[in-house]
């Protein structure tokens, strides 16, 4: 075998850069999202506080430090994958969700204030189905 630098290479052949890497499905973006939950299990996570009762433009802007959305926000891969922000709107968007399965992830009216990280984790398994 003959190396060749780039530049050599380049005269007798077209030579491609690594090709981007194929984008995560659904499935994927969620399992991850449950993965990071479930990294640690106990950790206390903030709930948000009547998704169900709220407008379709306030719910798409609401937010809460420390809750499930914001562990996927955390993450630089689905940040690189797309993920723009740690609104209830943008976790809908991203993660392909109905307001009915978001509510399950992350509303308290299952929990109370807080839920444990394995809770989310498990709510988020749910959706993939």
């Amino acid at each position: 075998m003959r190396h060749q630098t780039l530049d050599q290479l380049h005269a007798v052949a077209k030579v491609h850069r690594d090709p981007t890497p194929p984008r995560m499905d659904r499935t994927q973006r969620l399992e991850r999202w449950s993965k990071l939950l479930e990294r640690q299990p106990s950790r206390l996570l903030t709930a948000l506080i009547g998704t169900e009762y709220r407008s379709s433009p306030e719910r798409e802007i609401m937010r809460g430090e420390g809750s499930p959305i914001s562990v996927a926000f955390e993450d630089p891969i689905l940040r690189d994958e797309g993920l723009k922000d740690d609104t209830y709107g943008e976790a809908k968007r991203f993660f392909e969700l109905t307001d009915d399965q978001l509510h399950e992830i992350v509303c308290y009216c299952h929990v109370g204030e807080t839920m444990q990280s394995s809770w989310a984790a498990l709510s988020v398994r749910d959706a993939i189905d």
